[in-house]
């Protein structure tokens, strides 16, 4: 079987788009030779700036011969219906066969094809995956109408077995395709021939090309780590940067230079911003964690040992710090004096044309972050403190030139600005965490102000309908929530989420009032917080406001209703990305399900306690076994209820119980009884669930041995009404009615 390989060579791919292109050529050229019929062993696709290629091991020879019978119309049908069968079957209509099917004569077209040879299906399919290929931006050069993400120069299609390798005609624009490529730009720029993929990766290696992308980053990482050992030094890890500097070179070649000594005083993560983004340049760190070199990656070998290169890129490099260094010095001018400057002009700084400026954003921030940092360990005023400075940094003039560096700058700025370290360092942390895998705050003022940061955005769109929909989250509002779970779960934090996210509703909500101070909103909201449900509440809200001659707009009497409605929708979508990060945890969706119909599930901390010892305890025969006893009971208690009309509720009597059974199944619904009330109150789901576990036993020893819709009217409401006492100290741990089999 021959194996089949492809090269198409181009001028240089932008190397972000590098790597998904070769996947792309992959996903087109094998899906199109499966579908013609061909199969093949085993394929791989491999890039560099200048070329795609693909190899496909063990492709078949040719696809095989196929007949496929297909049903028409009955015989005697309108011609048209036959005619339209015809040609869907590609057959003529004397060709077609009528057969008997006892239910009349039909119609049935028998199509048979022959099998094709590679070479041609081969062809096809790699001209139309060129023409088609979903660059996502791409051009037209020349006279041709061919659109490709660079110029377009050469095709090698070769098919090759033990007998030799065989050139596939075909061609696209007048681009031939052929057995010829070439090697480096400069330093092997002739064209070679090829006759297989050993072969083709072999002449490219000694044409100065190193075809494999994982190849050449491992190449640049070892040298480059050598490099700054032997001075000893460390090199700065940044896998991003290094994925796109492979793809930026064919013969990566590592070169260490130094930075001039006016720029060491520079933080380090502005001197690694800057020549990340401008120069591609990978950092080298002291052992202070200073940054003092950098290290560029060159495209060719030159006779000079790159001192050519080197001095060009320092010269570069000098101009681009000088930029940083006079950005750092006019920030540092306002830190030292507060800050307010920056602060004020976050006044005229959009976060959202329905949300307001930036300044009222960091106005609810500071309330809601004062709220939060008693739960979390955190002084209020601290907090307040940080929230109004966590965002002081996006008016400075480094963010302007590197927004990846926003909060980190703050935490510096904090710092010069005589901000104690709590509040520098919640500057830097209230972001996080930014994904799955990012680090979080466990400070107790970066936690508050985190969480206020976060709960606010999200309220904030919640209010205006801007939720996250299908695939779409233009405001990484699932981020967001994950975050707040992250925080308070990773910190072991109890944080009652449903005031919170009331409290900031109101402050969305309520900026239909011209007259509305931050004092007044807090105010109001504690005059709801003391009266209990938020609705319930609102005449008293409606007083207040009379009280201070206020005219309510009616946006006002629109918030009453609005704000308990969309609270429970949001605590939803928490519940629905907890969900999520639960089932990565093992925690099983019936689980979750069966915690969050209990009171309390706007604490994510006793939710998820709760949930894990739930899916802990199902995982034991006794829970398995339980669950089935408690279900029966449930079963058999609901269809009495609703035959009867009435609830078995009050309490059975042991004195009515007549067998060993009943009357050890009381004795173990006390005992239960006694652990689980004070376990629960104590939020000590794993005794709650052992206490569970031990009526087991006796639930099933009390089905086996007693008849519980016995003739005796007494003893059958007595035994319902055990039911209803085995339900209801069951449903006080989970709801276990949620629980699936």
């Amino acid at each position: 079987m021959p194996d089949l390989l492809i090269e198409l060579f181009s001028e240089e791919i932008p190397a972000r788009m590098q790597a998904k292109a070769a996947a792309d050529l992959q996903k087109l050229v094998t899906d199109g030779l499966v579908e013609a019929g061909l199969t093949y062993a085993g394929a791989g696709a491999f890039f560099t700036p200048r070329r795609l290629a693909l190899s496909v091991e063990g492709l078949s020879a040719e696809s095989p011969d196929t007949r496929e019978e297909r049903k028409g119309p009955k015989v005697g049908a309108p011609d048209g219906a036959i005619d339209g069968f015809c040609r869907g079957a590609g057959v003529s209509r004397d060709s077609l066969e009528a057969r008997d099917t006892g239910k009349g004569e039909v119609y049935f077209a028998v199509i048979e094809k022959k099998g094709r040879g590679a070479p041609e299906i081969i062809a096809e399919v790699l001209e139309s995956a060129i023409r088609n290929f979903p660059w996502p931006k791409s051009m037209r050069w020349g006279n041709g109408a061919l659109k490709w993400v660079r110029p377009l120069h050469s095709i090698i299609c070769i098919l090759s077995d033990e007998a030799g390798a065989e050139v596939v005609a075909m061609s696209v624009d007048g681009i031939k395709s052929g057995n010829t490529t070439c090697g480096h730009r400069f330093m092997a720029p002739d064209e070679f021939s090829v006759t297989s993929f050993e072969d083709y990766e072999a002449k490219l290696k000694r044409a100065n090309v190193v075809l494999r992308a994982d190849e050449r980053a491992d190449m640049i990482w070892s040298e480059a780590s050598n490099q700054a050992f032997a001075a000893g030094l460390e090199l700065v890890e940044d896998k991003d940067l290094l994925a796109e500097v492979s793809g930026l070179v064919e013969w990566p070649v590592v070169l260490m230079g130094t930075i001039a000594d006016d720029f060491l005083s520079l933080p380090p993560e502005v001197l690694t911003a800057s020549m990340r983004e401008h120069q591609k340049f990978f950092s080298v760190k002291d052992k202070s964690g200073q940054v003092v070199r950098f290290v560029t990656v060159a495209n060719r070998e030159t006779k000079d040992q790159g001192v050519t290169i080197l001095a060009g890129n320092q010269k570069v490099l000098f101009a681009r710090l000088s930029d940083a260094k006079f950005f750092w010095e006019n920030d540092l001018r306002v830190a030292k004096t507060g800050g307010q400057e920056w602060l004020d002009s976050l006044a005229n700084v959009t976060f959202h044309n329905k949300l307001g400026t930036v300044a009222e954003l960091v106005d609810r921030m500071a309330s809601l972050s004062a709220e939060i940092a008693p739960m979390v360990g955190a002084d209020p005023k601290d907090a307040a403190e940080a929230a109004k400075f966590a965002k002081a940094d996006l008016s400075s003039e480094m963010i302007y030139e590197f927004p990846d560096l926003q909060g980190l700058m703050g935490r510096y700025y904090a710092k010069e600005a005589g901000k104690t370290d709590a509040v520098a360092l919640a500057a830097q942390e209230h972001y996080s965490p930014l994904g799955p895998s990012d680090d979080v705050p466990n400070a107790p003022v970066s936690v508050a102000v985190a969480l206020a940061e976060k709960i606010d955005k999200l309220t904030g769109f919640w209010a205006i309908d801007e939720k996250p929909t299908g695939s779409k989250d233009p405001f990484a509002l699932r981020r967001a929530a994950l975050g707040v779970i992250r925080l308070v779960l990773e910190n072991g934090l109890t944080v009652k989420l449903d005031r919170f996210i009331d409290a900031q509703l109101v402050r969305q909500k309520v900026k239909v009032f011209d007259t509305l101070s931050n004092d007044e909103v807090t105010e109001l909201l504690e005059e709801i917080a003391k009266h209990g449900v938020f609705g319930a509440a609102f005449k008293t809200a409606k007083d207040f406001w009379k009280d201070k001659d206020v005219s309510p707009s009616q946006g006002f009497n629109d918030l009453g209703d609005a704000v308990p409605d969309l609270s429970v929708d949001l605590l939803s979508f928490f519940h629905d990305r907890l969900k999520v990060y639960l089932k990565d945890e093992g925690v099983s969706h019936d689980a979750i399900d069966a915690s969050l119909a209990m009171p309390g599930n706007d604490d994510l901390l006793l939710l998820v306690n709760r949930a894990k010892a739930l899916a802990a305890f199902l995982k034991t025969d006794d829970g398995t076994n339980l669950i089935q006893g408690f279900k029966r009971a449930n079963n058999i208690l609901s269809q009495a209820e609703e035959k009867d009309g009435v609830e078995y509720s009050f309490g059975a009597d042991v004195k009515f119980a007549e067998t060993d059974e009943e009357k050890t199944l009381f004795a173990a619904l006390d005992a239960a009884d006694a652990k689980i009330a004070p376990a629960m109150a104590a939020e000590d789901f794993a005794t709650a669930m052992s206490a569970m576990a031990d009526l087991r036993a006796p639930i099933d020893a009390f089905f086996d041995a007693v008849q519980i819709n016995a003739d005796s009217e007494v003893l059958r409401r007595n035994r319902l009404n055990m039911l209803h006492r085995i339900r209801t100290i069951c449903l006080s741990v989970a709801d276990l009615r949620k629980l699936e089999g």
